[in-house]
């Protein structure tokens, strides 16, 4: 008899265990996808660094497009080559800023007199054909590796429209560095 009243124990705690693990993984697996929505997917084209005519600061500018459904928070930048910060122009005037939005949809363009990257306390002065490895931060999602092109201080990218390649795309996590002026990452959130 004792064996028996175990037995039933062990099946009705054991089924007890099995509809709470149910419901957990019912709750899990339905995140998200009501709404719809999908989670950034971003690409970086178009980066380049005129080559800087002072020792200490240097300009960077690229495209981060977001093909997916929520946005993205630009919320820093990091290179082994100086501190990074991030700066918008408003009427003329340039100012750094904690973040910048990558909209559903939609780009974020650092570009020449508008929102830039500004390299300061340089630990050497990039020169033209050289790469600078930079690592873009988001909010909630995988940090995008970037090689950013040296090109030559008058460079203007009207110019060299084809040397935008394509570039691998992962989920979820950076692409790596990307090796020219492209890079990719999808994201399914946080």
């Amino acid at each position: 008899m004792r064996s028996g009243r175990q037995w039933r124990r062990g099946v009705g705690a054991g089924a007890v265990l099995l509809a709470g693990a149910l419901t957990l993984a019912g709750c899990g697996s339905g995140s998200g996808s009501d709404s719809g929505a999908t989670g950034p997917e971003l690409s970086v084209s178009g980066a380049y660094m005129p080559q800087p005519v002072s020792d200490s600061m240097a300009a960077g500018f690229l495209t981060v497009s977001n093909k997916g459904g929520e946005q993205a928070d630009l919320v820093s930048v990091t290179s082994d080559i100086g501190e990074v910060t991030m700066h918008e122009t408003v009427d003329g005037a340039m100012r750094a800023v904690e973040s910048l939005p990558v909209p559903a949809d939609g780009e974020l363009e650092l570009a020449s007199g508008g929102n830039h990257l500004m390299f300061e306390k340089l630990t050497r002065k990039p020169l033209e054909g050289e790469k600078v490895a930079v690592k873009l931060h988001f909010a909630g999602i995988s940090p995008v590796d970037v090689e950013i092109p040296v090109k030559a201080a008058t460079y203007t990218p009207a110019a060299d429209q084809s040397s935008d390649q394509s570039s691998d795309h992962s989920s979820g996590t950076s692409s790596g560095t990307s090796s020219g002026t492209s890079s990719s990452v999808h994201s399914s959130g946080h």
